[in-house]
């Protein structure tokens, strides 16, 4: 077979490979269409887990590691100060991605979808042409449109292959440790990956240009990481900007406006990390009835259908919260429309996961939201200075509070910000999404001693007191 000229047909084309599209691939698969998966890397995973979600994650567990390290020398055990094997950090980084990755084509074989390497464009409503792909062209019933998003540059600033001035994608590579480095953004990302970076030795200083970390989420929630952020990082400097950044020979020269102190400091290293943009652009959308709005999304009903009835997106690609888990639920409910069954995103919580030491995660209502809307909540906190488990953990700073609608007593939103918070949100999920209320949560009996009685210790400070909280005065 000579590459590009073989022409094919399928129920459904997906277009990218990420947690959204192998999501969508694999539910159409199972309810019996016939799919084929495209995506310009050689195995499904995408950016998630080839350039973001897992690569961070394996790097910030090891950091994790060595912040336990230095918290057990409080409790009365040492260790030697770590040696950090570069080589040996990024081969045991690439094993858990060759893992996962050869997980999913597996189970691409198993289910029957075809996965096809290559560039896909829109020729027709119906029809791809294909890349850098053995196949030259796709003829389909139905297309979902899954491409993801990427990081957003810095004006004036070039991302070069061995260059001082990085995007997420170089960060994760890990080059090198550099002596000291700037975090452009103090959002999610830039804060996780200062942390792995910090926790091998270098000097980190944050900009922001918001008057907080992590821009919107509530204040309560980042004050216990800007606490620790202030001991681990060299500086953060906020309502800050950066006006200039040149790159030499000796560094990254980089000029600041605002309230900051510094007005030029010169880096080893500078990570831009000021949000990401949708792949929306060179997929031959003109030649379809395809929409996108003023900042490049797809425009999208809540059944995942664009203004093109042969085309559906999910993902980053059409906006709202950038998360791989709310990409995935988007994929199986394209995929279950094309198939016929009635299907619609209505999820009332979504939870957000900041991957930090201490992580912070939330879902539902959030009280920065509460208060733009005027809505009246009651807002329960139970610090972590009363969780038995915390306190054996050395983890006392966290704290988790519930907002509780007055009158119905529903729970409308929880946030808790300390170790473990990925994996507690998921009870607030499940109570917000239930339409569950205070009393639910406070008489589902949660074993002692566990972090996750701390959801239970809040709903019970709402209904008139928490056994572990002193009383309220009379």
């Amino acid at each position: 077979m000579v590459m590009g000229e073989l022409t094919q047909e399928a129920d459904v084309v997906v277009i990218g490979g990420g947690p959204g599209g192998y999501a969508a691939a694999f539910r159409a698969a199972d309810l019996g269409l016939d799919v084929t998966l495209i995506d310009t890397d050689k195995r499904p995973g995408g950016v998630c887990l080839f350039r973001g979600c897992i690569p961070s994650k394996t790097y910030l567990h090891l950091s994790e590691v060595m912040h336990d390290a230095d918290r057990a020398r409080d409790m009365g055990i040492t260790y030697d100060k770590p040696k950090i094997d570069l080589k040996a950090l990024r081969a045991w980084k690439d094993r858990v991605v060759d893992k996962l990755s050869g997980g999913l084509a597996a189970l691409c074989e198993q289910r029957g979808v075809q996965y096809i390497q290559g560039r896909a464009e829109f020729v027709a409503s119906d029809r791809l042409r294909l890349r850098d792909a053995e196949v030259s062209g796709i003829t389909f019933e139905q297309a979902i449109i899954a491409t993801g998003s990427r990081p957003i540059p810095f004006p004036g600033a070039q991302i070069k292959k061995g260059g001082r001035v990085m995007n997420s994608t170089g960060a994760l590579g890990l080059p090198e440790i550099p002596e000291s480095m700037l975090v452009l953004g103090g959002g999610y990302v830039g804060l996780e990956l200062g942390m792995v970076y910090s926790a091998l030795g270098t000097r980190i200083q944050v900009v922001e240009m918001a008057d907080q970390l992590l821009p919107g989420v509530d204040p309560d929630l980042v004050k216990p990481l800007k606490k620790r952020l202030d001991t681990e990082f060299e500086a953060i400097h906020l309502k800050t900007k950066v006006s200039r950044m040149e790159e030499g020979e000796g560094g990254v020269q980089v000029s600041f406006e605002g309230e900051s102190d510094i007005s030029e400091q010169t880096f080893d290293r500078v990570l831009i990390a000021i949000g990401r943009s949708p792949n929306s652009q060179k997929l031959g959308l003109d030649n379809t009835k395809v929409e996108v709005d003023d900042r490049d999304f797809i425009q999208v009903d809540d059944r995942m259908r664009t203004a093109d009835p042969n085309i559906f997106a999910i993902g980053d690609v059409i906006g709202g919260m950038m998360l791989a888990h709310k990409a995935s639920r988007e994929g199986k409910i394209a995929a279950e429309v094309i198939a016929g069954e009635a299907s619609a995103f209505d999820a009332v919580a979504i939870p957000a996961v900041v991957y930090t030491d201490p992580q912070i995660a939330w879902c539902g209502l959030t009280e920065t939201e509460a208060k733009q809307q005027n809505r009246e909540v009651r807002v329960q906190r139970f610090p972590w200075k009363y969780s038995g488990r915390a306190v054996t953990m050395g983890v006392p700073d966290g704290l988790t509070k519930l907002l509780i609608d007055p009158e119905s007593e529903r729970v409308l939103g929880v946030g808790i910000v300390g170790r473990h918070a990925e994996g507690l949100i998921s009870e607030g999920v499940l109570a917000v999404e239930m339409a569950a209320l205070a009393e639910d949560v406070a008489y589902t009996i949660h074993p002692h001693p566990t972090l996750s009685e701390t959801e239970a210790e809040a709903a019970e400070i709402f209904l008139g007191g928490a056994t572990h909280v002193p009383p309220k005065k009379k």
